[in-house]
């Protein structure tokens, strides 16, 4: 009974080994992070059938080849990435929007989920999401003389998980200098 159950743990192990090679990864898109030694790689991780295993943004350091990995669910869908660089300001940070919160609860993030806005340390080691939950961002952009983002959307004030006509539309103003929300309305 012990050799017919070590065995199987044998074969078991075999076969994981032999399903983890065929990960596909996908370096979708490169990005030089402007007055440091880094640039930014959007990865995905395919595996059998090229179902997503996950997706992440990398920071690679190209003085040492050091990077960070920064995790995002495997169903969860990037959408804009921006460097926001104020010399004056002493600010450079990384913004992203995605898709990253399945708020519907379907058992999956699709594009009816909410988009939340992340901002980065330019090396990836900081990380701040900066919009909640149940906040649908629309668009956002960065204000390049005061290092203020203005991001606008609708909350979902029913918690229905979708946009209605009920739901209130929002402006919110976010001060990337001192990570706090300066303004709502």
């Amino acid at each position: 009974m012990k050799l017919a159950f070590k065995i199987f743990l044998l074969l078991l192990n075999f076969s994981a080994v032999a399903q983890d090679k065929t990960n596909y990864i996908h370096y979708n898109k490169l990005i030089d992070v402007k007055g440091t030694d880094y640039v930014l790689a959007t990865v995905s991780n395919y595996g059998k059938g090229f179902s997503s295993r996950g997706k992440y943004l990398l920071f690679i350091n190209t003085k040492t080849g050091e990077n960070k990995k920064a995790d995002f669910p495997h169903e969860s869908y990037t959408d804009q990435i921006e460097q926001v660089k104020i010399d004056k300001q002493n600010l450079n940070v990384i913004v992203v929007s995605a898709n990253t919160v399945d708020l519907d609860g379907k058992g999956g993030i699709d594009w009816n989920d909410p988009k939340q806005v992340i901002v980065f340390s330019p090396d990836g080691k900081q990380q701040t999401k900066i919009t909640d939950d149940k906040l649908f961002v629309q668009a956002w952009t960065a204000n390049s003389e005061t290092g203020r983002l203005v991001i606008t959307g609708h909350f979902d004030t029913n918690g229905n998980g979708k946009y209605d006509k009920t739901d209130k539309s929002e402006i919110v103003i976010y001060d990337l200098i001192n990570m706090k929300v300066v303004s709502r309305s």
